[in-house]
């Protein structure tokens, strides 16, 4: 689990209680139905009209990354490719193949099994390279979500606000209504402001950070490969990928 990004969401809800309470209001009057239901709906509409099911899919499993993170460690990866390279030349490409079924992560079970079956090293690199594109597009897709959840979000909270006075206009002569209206005006635009500054926009950050480090990963992985198929030196091999990391 990422303690941090933990501690980041549970932070905003503190943020927004506390700064109510500082400023004399209460906890309660951070709750309007109405409100409620114009931004989080409303937000859930525009998401529903602008995207495809399978990108809205995808996008929510995507969240569980922002707090369980895959491990990203191009030295350990860089380690690993050196190990292989060694052992090709020791035993040729076909000692890599216990590799392949011991190896959990498909982009790269894929790239062992290009190079155990003798793929030309340019051949190898273009498979691989077509793989990473679509992974990283249909991963950037599902970030978008959560960025256009954010752009979409403080809209719906001025539409509630502007809802709200209307009926606060529509009720001048009935003073007990004033405050409702007024009420869900106020928390209307919270909500929508709240949502996309304290969840939303730093979410699609988060993610497209993530997405970042896991494309040069994988560039890194592609070039290792290619550089064994070529039969270079595991050292030479080692000295290139160390690029990445500079």
């Amino acid at each position: 689990m990422d303690l941090v990004s933990i501690i980041g969401t549970i932070l905003a809800f503190v943020v927004i209680i506390l700064g109510t309470i500082l400023k004399g209001s209460t906890v309660g009057a951070l709750w309007n139905a109405a409100a409620f239901v114009i931004v989080f709906a409303g937000t859930a509409a525009a998401l529903l009209v602008q995207t495809q099911g399978k990108v809205l899919r995808h996008a929510f499993k995507m969240l569980k990354m922002i707090y369980r993170p895959p491990q990203h460690q191009p030295g350990d990866l860089i380690s690993r490719i050196v190990g292989w390279s060694e052992i090709s030349r020791r035993q040729g490409l076909l000692g890599l193949e216990p590799q392949i079924e011991a190896e959990p992560d498909p982009f790269v079970s894929k790239g062992l099994q290009l190079l155990v079956d003798g793929g030309e090293p340019e051949a190898i690199r273009s498979v691989l390279e077509v793989d990473l594109e679509t992974r990283e597009a249909i991963d950037l897709a599902g970030a978008k979500v959560y960025e256009m959840a954010g752009i979409y979000s403080p809209t719906l909270g001025i539409i509630g606000a502007v809802m709200g006075l209307m009926a606060v206009m529509q009720n001048l002569a009935d003073p007990s209504k004033l405050g409702h209206g007024i009420a869900a005006a106020f928390v209307a635009t919270i909500y929508g402001v709240a949502l996309a500054n304290l969840f939303m926009l730093p979410m699609a950050a988060r993610l497209k950070g993530l997405i970042s480090k896991q494309t040069r990963m994988r560039e890194i992985l592609i070039e290792g490969l290619v550089s064994i198929a070529q039969g270079d030196n595991p050292r030479q091999i080692e000295a290139r990928l160390q690029g990445y990391l500079a």
